[in-house]
């Protein structure tokens, strides 16, 4: 499982192959491999439906606890008694990894916790501010024709001429109610999502899995925001808009915020919210937090997608009970339960690329010789797992190589 965004329309979680089945490392250690799903998750349905009462069984520490009772299982039946195990994971799942290796440290002799979020917050608006950081490096200008486009949205957005008008440059499925804020606030946040997903997987090697769009780079979209030509800045990130529609192959720019609320609220497993949506929200909702806001000051999306437009959210998705004060104590919950920054492990390693966001909630230094810190410069999400290319950049190499290494010292 990869991945965890979802509360703008966005949710990624895959890795059927990965580097763990194309690299060397499972056929140098003579290893078995087995590859367990999340509950809730996939196939992994325990339920009727996915109802709040339903949901409560999901949470990290449950399924942690499905990992050791996999474990003791397989140790039986695939007569491995005596056998060392290694958890492997990316994003979430690399946090589940670190955590079960702290939780479960008689089952499992080592982790490899690759860009793992261990740091739960219920305001991540420390996103933005690696997403803003992430462009500036491809291009100083980039981000000050994104803060200019912003702001002439802004302009537009106060006539219904300009409304109208931006309604026909985003392709936008529906028409700009202005007196709706939580619609201009998706709008907002969807505009800075177009950004946000290339930031997290820059020149990640996705190409193998079939997803889309893997040859749009931050150098693509700051190409695009630079362009030397007569048109607007906002006509620029517009264009933006337009290139990611052509990649998902989607004809027109859903914003608004009660069809996505709408999708959400959905509790059929045959219904689209059953392929991750409902159960990742319902999980940001109860432990994590992770809103990535538009609060951060000197990000150019503007602020318009700030901290109470993401709990509104859990309340109007499942229950009115589900307010910050919620929230913030299932988050120092987590914390408390599992460490936050502070994690207490041995034989864990904490990949992380520079790029990628999710990096300011993870451990980039390393908390002892036996917790080790990889900080790999020029990468993004989970880079370490995708299989390895010719382009690879020389840390990336070489943070694999210390993987590696380190997998051989836990198990020799």
């Amino acid at each position: 499982m990869c991945e965890s965004k979802v509360l703008k329309g966005r949710f990624h979680c895959k890795f059927v192959s990965s580097i763990w089945v194309e690299y060397a490392i499972a056929k140098e250690h003579h290893a078995i491999m087995f590859l367990v799903e999340h509950r809730y998750y996939g196939k992994t349905q325990p339920t009727v439906d996915m109802s709040v009462e339903n949901l409560q069984f999901l949470s990290s520490e449950q399924a942690l606890a499905d990992l050791a009772h996999f474990i003791v299982f397989a140790q039986e039946k695939y007569k491995l008694p005596d056998n060392k195990w290694i958890a492997i994971g990316g994003s979430y799942s690399g946090a589940l990894a670190g955590w079960f290796r702290m939780k479960y440290p008689h089952l499992v002799t080592g982790a490899i916790a690759t860009s793992a979020p261990v740091f739960a917050k219920l305001n991540f608006l420390e996103y933005l501010s690696v997403v803003r950081n992430s462009l500036s490096v491809s291009s100083s200008s980039c981000v000050t024709n994104i803060q200019q486009a912003v702001t002439q949205l802004e302009n537009m957005l106060n006539t219904t001429d300009g409304r109208q008008t931006l309604k026909k440059m985003f392709k936008l499925c529906d028409d700009i109610n202005i007196t709706n804020t939580d619609d201009v606030a998706n709008l907002y946040a969807v505009l800075a999502g177009n950004f946000e997903d290339v930031v997290q997987y820059n020149k990640d090697n996705r190409a193998f899995e079939g997803a889309a769009g893997t040859n749009i780079t931050i150098d693509t979209l700051c190409g695009i925001m630079d362009k030397n030509t007569s048109s607007s800045a906002l006509q620029r990130y517009a264009d933006v808009n337009s290139l990611m529609l052509l990649t998902s192959k989607e004809k027109c720019q859903d914003f608004t915020y009660q069809k996505m609320v709408d999708g959400l609220r959905k509790v059929d497993w045959k219904s689209d919210a059953a392929a991750g949506g409902r159960q990742w929200t319902y999980q940001t909702c109860t432990e994590f937090g992770y809103y990535q806001t538009s609060d951060f000051k000197s990000q150019p999306f503007g602020h318009k997608f700030p901290l109470d437009f993401f709990v509104k959210q859990c309340q109007d998705i499942y229950d009115p009970k589900f307010n910050a004060d919620l929230i913030g104590r299932g988050i120092n919950r987590t914390n408390t339960n599992y460490g936050g920054y502070g994690i207490k492990v041995t034989n864990v390693v904490f990949p992380n690329g520079s790029i990628d966001p999710w990096h300011a909630l993870g451990v980039v230094k390393s908390l002892s010789p036996d917790a080790t810190a990889i900080f790999i410069d020029g990468t993004a999400h989970c880079a370490n797992m995708y299989p390895p290319s010719s382009t690879d950049p020389a840390p990336l190499v070489q943070a694999r190589a210390t993987i590696t290494k380190l997998i051989g010292k836990w198990v020799a």
